[in-house]
């Protein structure tokens, strides 16, 4: 259902029912946290990359065929259950998560591209907002992520219309950071991810930690949550540390 695998201080994680589109079934959900927390806690792991199997699907969202079951897939929308919410499965690993989407993310797949940190598309990375259209309200944080990441106009005319997002207009509204060609999806997010990986672990969970605090309240709120941590963490810093690592930065602007 899900795959995992290692290497070079990055997991990479694949969705993996690619005859389904990598629909989100029950046990889909179960094993994504599983395996998230499996990240989560591997000291080898610096990195989580996210991607669907195949080319036709990052996931299409929750199994349809479940949801016309009585099997409760529908409950799952609003379950806070990690264990049954792949979005707050992903939300468990406090390490950065970048998604490699490959193919459509539609609705309930939107809303797990959304919990990634970053966004890498492929040219055929398609993405839509189908809630309205099948009657079901949000409860993954579509509604509220979508307008603040491309604003309120852009993220209202994508679910009162239903309508598929292509990845170039996704790149220019600023929903995915970079675009490439399909062969070129998991190099592209994987060197990225490398490159996260490269940095102080610790440092790296606390400063997303730090990041997500502030995007989560208001302005005035995010800087006095900026300035409480930063004075705590910088007064711990010795100066010949820093001077260290000014080096190597240097060092590493001349070779980009």
């Amino acid at each position: 259902m899900v795959l995992y695998e290692v290497n070079n201080g990055v997991a990479l994680v694949t969705l993996n029912r690619p005859h389904a589109m990598n629909a989100i079934n029950r046990q889909l959900r179960r094993r994504l946290y599983d395996v998230m927390r499996m990240a989560d806690a591997d000291g080898a792991v610096k990195v989580v990359l996210l991607t669907g199997a195949g080319t036709r699907a990052f996931t299409a969202g929750l199994d349809l065929k479940e949801l016309g079951s009585e099997e409760g897939a529908l409950g799952a929308a609003n379950d806070t259950d990690p264990a049954n919410n792949p979005v707050k499965a992903i939300e468990v690993c406090r390490k950065p998560v970048i998604g490699a989407v490959n193919g459509v993310a539609i609705t309930g797949g939107f809303e797990v591209a959304l919990a990634c940190d970053f966004l890498v598309a492929a040219t055929n990375a398609r993405f839509a907002d189908t809630h309205a259209r099948v009657g079901i309200v949000p409860g993954w944080g579509l509604s509220q992520k979508l307008s603040r990441m491309i604003g309120i106009g852009r993220a209202k005319e994508l679910a009162f219309t239903g309508n598929f997002l292509d990845a170039e207009t996704a790149f220019k509204w600023g929903l995915v950071n970079h675009v490439v060609e399909p062969e070129d999806l998991l190099a592209t997010a994987m060197k990225l991810a490398a490159d996260a990986a490269s940095i102080d672990p610790e440092f790296l969970r606390s400063y997303k930690q730090l990041i997500d605090d502030g995007y989560a309240v208001s302005f005035g709120e995010g800087m006095a949550i900026e300035a409480e941590r930063s004075s705590l963490a910088n007064s711990q810093v010795a100066p010949g540390e820093v001077e260290a690592r000014r080096s190597k930065v240097q060092a590493r602007g001349r070779s980009q």
